[in-house]
């Protein structure tokens, strides 16, 4: 299972329990707020709840950022109904930012997998689709459309999604780390690890993908190796204190470091009519 979205509005740092916190407006906040493993979730996570970004940028304006705030505050207190409310005054005032159908999806896609409501549902891959129209690359709302199509029995479907965004984007580690953890969920570790170890190809130094293929590797009993993959991603970022956990773990359990070198990688705003069916 994979969190939900809560933003921040303070300046990039890092905030009780680890969690990122953004500075500016401009720059959006990840948020844990879901049972299931942290550190499973900063891996390659599970799918059955939308890890959602809610992004604080794409405003221009003062109204619009305001409210996206304001949105932003309201979904982090669990008040959904206000957030869509702001999410939408947002749109109103800047309909072209890709990062606001970002946030009223999101919105929409909590409050269906709250309330089990199919419209909510429907409204959320709508406004996905949306955001996609307006950025081809919008990693996180990838992510999150797959989980939806996921959460909606159509696992294919996501499988597509992904697939042709990695087709259209070879050189690009993301799209491969997002079907791995489709893959994985869907039982095919194998074919996982090896989208992971394309991934490395193109980015040696993805610290989500060595994570990844770090929490997989342990998994399966490999400990050395996943000691090598979480330390090589530590080496790319260190702000990850779930990694360094297993990594504190793992030095008790091998004994010693291993060397940080690693064997080859091998209320609803519809503006427009949505582009998914060549999506999925």
């Amino acid at each position: 299972m994979v969190s939900a979205p809560i933003p921040v509005t303070g300046g990039m740092g890092r905030g009780p329990g680890g969690r990122r916190c953004a500075t500016r407006s401009n720059e959006a906040v990840h948020i844990v707020a879901s049972s299931v493993s942290r550190f499973r979730s900063m891996c390659l996570g599970e799918w059955p709840l939308a890890v959602a970004l809610l992004a604080l940028s794409g405003c221009n304006h003062l109204a619009c950022t305001t409210a996206n705030v304001e949105g932003v505050r309201a979904y982090e207190t669990g008040n959904y109904e206000l957030a869509r409310q702001r999410f939408n005054q947002a749109l109103a005032v800047n309909p072209s930012g890709a990062d606001g159908y970002y946030n009223l999806a999101a919105t929409y896609h909590r409050l269906g997998k709250l309330q089990n409501n199919s419209a909510d549902l429907k409204q959320a891959e709508d406004l996905y689709n949306q955001c996609l129209d307006r950025n081809p690359n919008h990693n996180d709302c990838y992510r999150s459309l797959a989980v939806l199509l996921v959460d909606t029995q159509r696992p294919d479907a996501a499988m597509r999604l992904l697939e042709g965004w990695s087709v259209r984007n070879p050189q690009r580690a993301d799209p491969k780390i997002e079907i791995a953890r489709l893959l994985e969920e869907l039982g095919d570790r194998d074919k996982a690890v090896q989208r992971l170890q394309e991934a490395l190809t193109v980015e040696p130094n993805n610290a989500r993908a060595l994570a990844a293929l770090g929490r997989i590797r342990e998994e399966a009993g490999d400990l050395a190796q996943a000691l090598t993959d979480y330390q090589r991603s530590l080496a790319v970022n260190r702000f990850q204190p779930h990694v360094l956990a297993r990594v504190a773990v793992l030095q008790a359990t091998v004994g010693g470091t291993s060397s940080t070198a690693s064997t080859p990688a091998g209320q609803t705003r519809v503006v427009d009519q949505p582009q998914r069916s060549s999506r999925y």
